[in-house]
This record gives structure tokens, C-alpha cells and sequence, in this order.
């Protein structure tokens, strides 16, 4: 066996490694620099190894062996951190994954004002300075039934700008079962805090009267506050008070109502057989002077926070030095714009927003996908592993209808010569990552989730990773 010593003047130099021909063609896409770096780290970590006792073969410090090292170090300090993966979960709004998949027409809205100049803040009819809520202030109205609106970077930063404009140094009362905590341990009361605004919690977890808000509004109230509980669900001996009763009772004690949806959505998902959610729409008819919903999760746009409400409250609203430190670039409201007007037609809607179409998709059209991905996994390594259809549930997640289990078909497989959680690992290794889920020794595919294109890809990455042991 080598000696320490005897491996350690086995390691090349430097420059003879950076003088290798497939080193050389690295030069062309990627900084010498980087490249540079990258061989002094793999040299170094091969002689931290060999002095550390680690098991170092003479192949190990050959030139051709460290090369190899180089040139994969070099693709993983250039390629980018943030980049596509596949989903196959199952988790239509996967946090981790980034939520909301964007419309093609949103896709293609972003590309046109990110490589030209935009009328951003002009009014081309006047050729002077506009809003940059002009161009979906209307749309959002129409959609609504709201008499005016705009839009933040995310739904929390709308609940803040909506409780620092309208209750700084007041009191805002809400049920204590409405308390929710949102995604990151950020807590409702947390943000009302920070607005300024006092939390004045009425009456238990499980039970909130009326009377309880009729009990505690004073001349200090100045927002009676709704939280749609949509991350999660109180079921038994429950009681709440409905929107249309605080409505009746903010119009009695001259307190306006402020609702804040959560996911919120645009259409009734009752007509595809899925539970109600209240939607925006219903809320501002139903008398909710401002209501607050995030962009990127039901509603399947980008990452927003959509206020909206009253022409006096919002006027005020837009006035707020904070919003514009909360304000949206271009490329949010061009996303936003081009999901809206998909909205002007539900049955486009349905079909082109991918959330929405992710959710409604039928059964059937979700088992012929999974059978054209089982079959292209038989191709390809048919006598590695057991494929198997089987029959389970997909997640809406985002947070959104916490209880609905939407029924799909799923692709099983069992490799025969490595563990499930091995190939779940290679899988995320290579270009684009696959995510699928495991579940009693199983690797599952979800063809819910899966966008145009990803059942190919998955297949030639199992083939490939079986191809390598």
C-alpha cells in the first residue's frame, strides 16, 4: 500500500492540471479564476485527506482522476444556486419549491418589460408621470367588485401596510381562533405589532360570539379584523362569527372590517368538486371594507400581497410612506397583469393558470399521465426496479385547504440494487433536480405537479443514474 508521503509527490502541480486540454476547454465558458480555484481545492482536500489517514488510492491522485474532480467542482461553483427543479410531490404549492408556477402569458409579460423600457410610471395617453397601480388597479376592480386596489410584495406586508394606515395607536379586536401563524414563524400578532396598531383579542380558540366584538368595541377601535384560517382547520365544538354579521356590526358602530383571506382565490373551487374557500369577490360584496390575500398561492400569480377595498381606505392606504418601501418591481406587475386578464375568462383561467389547472385536473387525464411515465420507466430500466401504478392523494400545500386531499395516480417504483432513499438523493443531484417523495420503501411520481416535458427527464435521469451504479 502507498505511503503517505509516496501519494503525497503523486499530486500534481497546478499548472500541470490547468495545462490539461480539457481544463483548457473550460476556459471558454467559465473565469480562469474560478477554474484556478477549483484545482487548488481539490489538490488541497486530496492532501488533507492522504494526511489524514483517509483511504487514497494511487488512481485517486492521477491527473486524469483529479481532472475529472476539477471539472465537476468548476460546474458547481459556477451553475446557479437558484435554478428549476422538477416537481413530482404532488404538493401543487410547494413552499420549498417556490409556490405558484407561472402562466405562460405571465412568463412572457415579465420577458417583454425585462429587456425593454416600460411605461412603468407614465401615462402614455398624457405623456406625464402615471401610477404604477394603474395597470391592474382597474382589472383588480373588475374581478373584485372592489372600487379600488393595489398591490405589495407579499400578503404580509399588505396585512402590515393595512393595520399601520388605518390603526396605528388604535386597537384592532379579533377572535383569538384567527391568530394565525403564517409560513416562517411569523405570527398575525407579530405583524400587528409592528404596525403600531394594539391587538385586542375576543373571545376563545375554539368560540367567538358576536357579542364578544359587540362587548369590546370602544371609541379606540378602529378596525374589526377577520383572519381566514386557511393553513388550518378548528372542528368540533366551534363557533364564528360570519363576515356578514361584523359587517352589520362595523356599519352599526361606525368601525370599518378588514379581512384577511390568506391564500384567496378568484373563482368558486365548489364548481369542480373541490371544498368552497371563500373568494375575494364575496368578501367585498358581502359589505368587508378592505381585504388583504396573497398572489402566489391560490390565486396562482407571483409573489404579492393584493389590498383591496374602498376607494377612501385604499386612497389612504397608497399614501403611506410605507408603501413604497413595500412597492413591487415591474416584472410582479407585468406577471400580475398578464394573470389577471387570464382571470377575465374563468374557463381560460382554469386552464392556463397552472395552479388552478393542477387542482381541477381530472382523474382521468392524471392516469393517463402516470401510465405514459410508468411506461417510459419501463424503457428504461425495466429489470431494475418494480413500477407499479397506484392509486393516492395529491396536497394543494401553500398553507391552502389544509384538509383536501385531492385523489391521483402514482407512479411506484422499487430499485432492486439500491435504497429508496439513494436514488431519492441522486435524483436532486443531477441537472434539473427531480423532487418525488418516498413512502414505505417507495419512490413516488406524482403526475399532478408535473409540468410539459418532466416525465422524459425523470426517465433519462433514472437511466443515467442506473447506468452509474
Amino acid at each position: 500500500m502507498a505511503t503517505k508521503q509516496s501519494l503525497l509527490r503523486q499530486l500534481p502541480a497546478i499548472g500541470v492540471i490547468l495545462e490539461n486540454n480539457r481544463i483548457k476547454d473550460l476556459q471558454a465558458n467559465h473565469p480562469h479564476s474560478v477554474i484556478s480555484e477549483a484545482a487548488s481545492e481539490v489538490v488541497q482536500d486530496l492532501r488533507d485527506t492522504i494526511l489524514q489517514g483517509g483511504d487514497r488510492g494511487n488512481e485517486k491522485c492521477e491527473v486524469n482522476a483529479i481532472v475529472d474532480m476539477v471539472v465537476k467542482r468548476v460546474y458547481e461553483k459556477t451553475r446557479p444556486s437558484l435554478r428549476r427543479v422538477i416537481n413530482a410531490t404532488g404538493i401543487v404549492l410547494h413552499t420549498n419549491l417556490g409556490r405558484a408556477v407561472l402562466a405562460k402569458e405571465a412568463v412572457k409579460a415579465i420577458n417583454d418589460v425585462a429587456g425593454n423600457y416600460s411605461n412603468l410610471e407614465l401615462d402614455l395617453h398624457t405623456g406625464e408621470r402615471g401610477t404604477r397601480y394603474s395597470h391592474i388597479e382597474e382589472l383588480l376592480s373588475r374581478l373584485t367588485g372592489a372600487e379600488a386596489g393595489l398591490v405589495v410584495n407579499n400578503n404580509a406586508a399588505a396585512v402590515l401596510l393595512v393595520l399601520n394606515t388605518l390603526a396605528k395607536g388604535k386597537k384592532v379586536v379579533v377572535s383569538r381562533g384567527q391568530l394565525v401563524e403564517i409560513g416562517g414563524s411569523f405570527r398575525i400578532p407579530d405583524v400587528m405589532a409592528q404596525s403600531g396598531a394594539a391587538l385586542v383579542e375576543v373571545g376563545t380558540t375554539n368560540k367567538t360570539h358576536l357579542r364578544d366584538y359587540e362587548n369590546t368595541v370602544c371609541e379606540d377601535t378602529a378596525l374589526l379584523l377577520k383572519v381566514h384560517t386557511s393553513n388550518y382547520r378548528i372542528i368540533g365544538f366551534t363557533s364564528e362569527v360570519s363576515v356578514q354579521e361584523l359587517v352589520k356590526l362595523g356599519l352599526e358602530k361606525g368601525v370599518p372590517v378588514f379581512e384577511d383571506l390568506g391564500s384567496g382565490i378568484l373563482i368558486d373551487f365548489g364548481r369542480y368538486g373541490i371544498t368552497h374557500e371563500p373568494t375575494v369577490r364575496e368578501s367585498i360584496a358581502a359589505g368587508v371594507d378592505v381585504v388583504t390575500c396573497s398572489g402566489d398561492k391560490l390565486f396562482g400569480g407571483p409573489q404579492a400581497g393584493i389590498i383591496v377595498g374602498s376607494s377612501e381606505l385604499i386612497s389612504k392606504i397608497k399614501k403611506n410612506p410605507l408603501t413604497r418601501a413595500l412597492r413591487v418591481d415591474k416584472f410582479t406587475l407585468a406577471a400580475m397583469e398578464a394573470t389577471l386578464r387570464l382571470y377575465l375568462d374563468e374557463e381560460k383561467a382554469v386552464t392556463e393558470i397552472p395552479t388552478l389547472k393542477m387542482i381541477t385536473i381530472p382523474r382521468s387525464e392524471l392516469c393517463l399521465q402516470a401510465k405514459y411515465l410508468a411506461g417510459r420507466l419501463q424503457e428504461k430500466i425495466r429489470s431494475e426496479a418494480v413500477i407499479e401504478i397506484i392509486e393516492g392523494f395529491s396536497q394543494v400545500g401553500g398553507g391552502a385547504l389544509p384538509e383536501e386531499n385531492l385523489p391521483t395516480y402514482l407512479v411506484s417504483l422499487s430499485p432492486s440494487k439500491m435504497t429508496v432513499n439513494v436514488l431519492e438523493e441522486k435524483l436532486r443531484q443531477l441537472e434539473p433536480p427531480v423532487l418525488a417523495r418516498i413512502q414505505r420503501d417507495r419512490l413516488l411520481f406524482d403526475p399532478r405537479t408535473m409540468l410539459d416535458g418532466d416525465t422524459d427527464i425523470i426517465a433519462g435521469h433514472l437511466e443515467k443514474i442506473i447506468e452509474m451504479g
